[in-house]
């Protein structure tokens, strides 16, 4: 059974950093590609980063230079390092993955981003 927990989350002031974990368990974590995503009030659900299983990465343009996705198979889990963080980077961040085409979501972890 795919399961995926993320942790990390909280409140924080505009410009401060916040690390969120994803630990995974029930897939051979190495061979997956893994993706954060976050959804704020009102709006879809958005991809911000992913890493593919050969280490190749994808961020949002919103998000570029600010967060860096990482992954440790060792320990199963993928990190979002998220710094300069602002009030529009508020929202409940989502780790998931893609298991033979079914996707595969944690429960979320929330963001908020205020003075």
């Amino acid at each position: 059974q795919v399961q995926l927990v993320e942790s990390g989350g909280g409140l924080v002031q505009p410009g401060g950093s916040l690390r969120l974990s994803c630990a995974a368990s029930g897939i051979l974590f190495s061979f997956y590609p893994m993706g954060w995503y976050r959804q704020a009030p009102g709006k879809q659900r958005e991809l911000v980063a992913s890493i593919t299983s050969d280490g190749s990465i994808y961020y949002a343009d919103s998000v570029k230079d600010r967060f860096t996705i990482s992954r440790d198979n060792a320990k199963n889990t993928v990190y979002l390092q998220m710094n300069n963080l602002n009030p529009e980077d508020t929202a409940v961040y989502f780790c998931n993955t893609n298991v033979r085409h079914k996707p595969y979501w944690g429960q979320g972890t929330q963001v908020t981003v205020s003075s």
